[in-house]
């Protein structure tokens, strides 16, 4: 990066700020990264202080701080999400919007505020109060933003799910919560498509039995939909009676629940994770700011649906001032250039997007840099699945050569991430740049141990703000304690594969829960998939262990692009690739074609229902995923027999 754009960062500023706490010059990440660690409470007290955080702090930095989970950050600190981020006023942009067919709209800051002055109103008016739940079965919409908002601003806890959900999907998310407001829409486009979902909402609003049910109109059918439905109404209705007012702001404790989101119940019924105001707001702010260099003004887009947790984060940049620029659809539809077309109109400062959205990109032979004036992006950013080394050269190659390109990976669980960009560190290949601040990040072996070479599993040594407070109808805390502190007592448990890399960033391969242990020797998938998928027949791969006579055998599954054939040049190429690229214990003893490859909702791989489908297991939550039907590709399959 060029030296006066790193002088330039916030996070360089932020350096700055702290000398005298740490010592370290700017430019020494690995030094404040250090403080960061060593005294969390003057660590997070300053990302307050600095992020301009809204609220009383209090006196105490932090109680309990050698619990964890028990700690607490902030723990007399009171505050409210939703008035950090509506912290403007105002006729420019708080939001643009886009869907695939066609539409655009802007909300200015002063219309966002009075939206969600109306739909504070109507929510009082139905008796909503602090720690009830109002659930949003949405696209990715500015009703949407502002439903939240409204929620938010009198300490109520939102959750939400993306319109495609089937009627199971919903209920096995929605349900557990009990929501005193249900939110949705007559339905959605998506690839061409206006695709009803009356006879959906329907089913769940008559299950969930919701004091007030509402229908947002966007294809024209919302007041046909609410009168199948007891005690549903349009958002016209709901919000007539009310007219724009001051929003009035609830501050509650740091520690009030915000967010319910849900782990993707591939594996069973989807957990409820629950997460705090103070918590998401500063571990949200930290990364925009420092992590992001987002600054008033800018312009900050991510490809994601309100299922995935990007969203919640997405939303988070207007306290920073920045405007959210959403959008709806497929990112394909009606063309390639569809994202690339926005970002140049709307001048997006931070574009984020998935691993898999920038394979195909590359697959497709976008050569964005040719075609489109991205002058204004400054951060290109990627989750969701670890991003190919390949990826990395085409992104520098073909979208833009001085972008600071970020892989990151965290979580719903923990409603951020544990690594990330880092705007004034380089950029190496196929790495994840940093582990975050305030995250004492580490890679144990089996035993508990550190590890600076070699793979194992994904840690966090100490408390953060954005841990959950729980999970919802788990009293004693059993559930939560189980998922993330039963492996290594007192420390934090991520459940991926990863190792540190000499540039000390770091690389994940895969989920834990996923590796392959033929012979006994650990392997992550993402390890394959990163060498097989730069081969031009190969559109995705997934990849299982196979119990066979006493041990595990690799088998990988191809989706090819269309015209391809698995003949067998290609099965040697495939496997002289990974031998190379990998080792030769990588190389799959089976290697079988399929039409599709099943995935969630966010775009993940489902290595573990595909496992359980050849071993003749039942695959629970079904409804996880968004093409279910993928699975019957792997029922007896001849080839495994063998």
């Amino acid at each position: 990066m060029d030296p006066a754009r790193r002088r330039d960062t916030l996070l360089w500023q932020f350096a700055e700020l702290t000398h005298a706490g740490h010592g370290c010059a700017p430019d020494d990440y690995w030094g404040l990264h250090r403080w960061s660690i060593s005294e969390p409470g003057p660590f997070w007290s300053t990302v307050w202080d600095f992020c301009g955080v809204i609220g009383d702090k209090g006196e105490r930095l932090l109680a309990d701080g050698e619990l964890m989970p028990g700690a607490r950050f902030l723990p007399d600190a009171t505050l409210n999400f939703a008035e950090n981020l509506l912290r403007l006023d105002g006729p420019t942009d708080a939001i643009v919007f886009r869907d695939e067919a066609g539409a655009r709209r802007r909300w200015s800051w002063a219309e966002l505020r009075a939206t969600v002055s109306r739909l504070q109103q109507a929510l009082l008016g139905l008796g909503v109060g602090p720690g009830d739940r109002v659930a949003g079965m949405l696209p990715n919409l500015p009703e949407t933003v502002a439903m939240m908002l409204a929620t938010a601003s009198i300490g109520a806890v939102w959750s939400s799910c993306s319109p495609d959900f089937g009627p199971r999907g919903v209920l096995d998310r929605f349900s557990q919560i009990a929501p005193k407001l249900f939110v949705t829409v007559d339905g959605y486009h998506y690839n061409g498509k206006a695709i009803d979902i009356g006879a959906t909402v329907a089913e769940v609003a008559a299950a969930l039995a919701p004091a007030r049910t509402v229908v947002i109109d966007l294809l024209g059918r919302a007041a046909e939909t609410s009168t199948r439905i007891a005690g549903a109404v349009t958002l016209s209705a709901f919000l007539a009676p009310h007219a724009a007012a001051p929003v009035r702001f609830t501050r509650l404790p740091f520690s009030q629940p915000l967010f319910i989101l849900f782990s993707s119940g591939t594996t069973g019924k989807p957990k409820c994770i629950v997460h705090s105001a103070g918590g998401t707001l500063l571990q949200h702010l930290k990364e925009h700011r420092l992590h992001c260099d987002v600054h008033e003004g800018d312009r900050v887009f991510y490809f994601t649906t309100c299922g995935w947790m990007m969203w919640n984060w997405l939303v988070s940049a207007l306290g920073c001032g920045a405007t959210l620029c959403l959008y709806d659809g497929s990112p394909f539809h009606p063309a390639p250039t569809q994202l690339f077309d926005y970002a140049e109109a709307e001048r997006f400062t931070l574009f984020g997007t998935s691993a898999r959205y920038l394979d195909s990109v590359r697959k497709l032979g976008l050569k964005p840099l040719e075609t489109h004036d991205l002058a204004s992006v400054r951060a290109i950013l990627s989750t969701g699945s670890p991003l190919a080394p390949d990826c990395f050269d085409f992104v520098y190659a073909n979208i833009k050569p001085d972008v600071h390109l970020a892989s990151i990976s965290g979580g719903t669980d923990i409603v951020s991430s544990f690594v990330l960009g880092v705007p004034t560190l380089p950029v190496w290949r196929g790495e994840i740049q940093a582990p975050g601040l305030g995250l004492a990040v580490d890679v144990f072996d089996e035993d508990g141990r550190p590890m600076r070479e070699g793979k194992g599993e994904l840690v966090c040594r100490a408390p953060f703000p954005s841990m959950p407070i729980g999970f919802w109808n788990d009293p004693d805390g059993a559930r939560y304690r189980a998922a993330y502190f039963s492996r290594f007592a007192g420390v934090w448990a991520h459940g991926d594969y990863a190792e540190w890399t000499a540039h000390q960033g770091i690389m994940i391969h895969g989920r834990s829960d996923a590796t392959l242990n033929p012979g006994g020797v650990r392997i992550g998938t993402a390890e394959i998939y990163a060498v097989v998928e730069e081969l031009p027949e190969i559109d995705s791969t997934l990849c299982i262990g196979q119990d066979w006579e006493g041990d595990t055998r690799v088998v990988l599954f191809v989706k090819l692009v269309p015209g391809a054939m698995l003949d067998e040049p290609l099965r040697l190429r495939i496997r002289n690739a990974i031998r190379a690229g990998a080792s030769p214990r990588h190389v799959p003893a089976k290697l079988i074609a399929v039409a599709d490859l099943p995935r969630t909702r966010s775009g993940k791989l489902t290595e573990l229902a595909v496992r359980d489908v050849v071993h003749g297991r039942p695959v629970r939550n079904i409804e996880g995923l968004a093409n279910p039907e993928a699975l019957k590709l792997f029922e007896n399959l001849a080839e495994l027999s063998t």
